[in-house]
């Protein structure tokens, strides 16, 4: 969102923490056959809502502030805790955002909206490759006990392969440190090696939902309608134990 908001793109909202202006629901209203600024058949409304406005030439900005008491102006509560919400509430993602979103608002815009519109719309193929990835592992450490049982051999790296494996070792630790910091900041250290530690089960909810998203999709060329499942959110232990020991206090 910061790094689209610098250039300048179209920002699709976030469902919670969005606020648009009367005037801008009013032009999306005016441009649609029910006359409503939403699309009430969309599994990702709020997603096409900022696109939509930003398309009619509206401004769309992602702003970060703080409140008096210094704590972030956000919506708090926790992404749903158990495998099967979490694997629900992304699979409506990924149909409503890269399945569906193809289908409903294509790829208008120009380079920059069609290279942000292929990010948003990689996570049935970002599955797949994740999906690759761990059998790779785990065929690699298969390959790695053969060797030390005296049956296999050590196949050559080439050294396009080792730059990049080197490359990718680097992004990735890139990535953890971001995720560390940025969590570390909001709910301290032991929260941020907590979100660190869950990069493996997040690749697997991704793959899990990835493959439920195109089947559904699938069912819908079919003519069936695609579910909405709808998020089940908590507030967070952290806020909810700091919350206790005020009203205790």
């Amino acid at each position: 969102m910061v790094v689209r908001d610098w250039l300048g793109a179209g920002l699709p909202g976030a469902g919670v923490g969005c606020a648009a202006a009367r005037g801008a629901l009013d032009r999306l209203a005016r441009g649609r056959a029910d006359m409503q600024p939403f699309a009430s058949e969309s599994l990702t409304e709020d997603y096409e809502l900022g696109l939509g406005i930003a398309a009619q030439g509206g401004v769309c900005r992602f702003v970060r502030v703080r409140g008096d008491d210094g704590r972030l102006v956000a919506t708090r509560a926790l992404f749903p805790n158990r495998i099967d919400h979490v694997v629900r509430q992304k699979s409506r993602w990924v149909l409503g955002i890269a399945l569906q979103g193809w289908d409903r608002i294509g790829w208008s815009g120009g380079v920059l909206e069609g290279w942000m519109r292929a990010r948003d719309r990689r996570g049935p193929l970002a599955a797949l490759v994740l999906l690759t990835g761990y059998v790779l592992v785990v065929l690699t450490m298969l390959g790695g006990l053969a060797i030390l049982a005296g049956v296999g051999e050590p196949v050559p790296i080439s050294p396009l392969l080792t730059f990049l494996l080197v490359a990718n070792l680097a992004a990735f630790g890139w990535r953890a440190a971001m995720r560390f910091a940025f969590a570390a900041r909001e709910y301290g250290p032991g929260e941020a090696v907590r979100a660190v530690l869950r990069l493996p089960l997040a690749n697997v909810v991704a793959i899990i939902a990835g493959r439920r998203a195109v089947f559904a999709y699938a069912r819908t060329l079919g003519g069936r309608a695609a579910a909405w499942d709808k998020t089940e959110h908590h507030v967070h232990p952290l806020r909810l134990s700091l919350t206790s020991g005020a009203r205790a206090q």
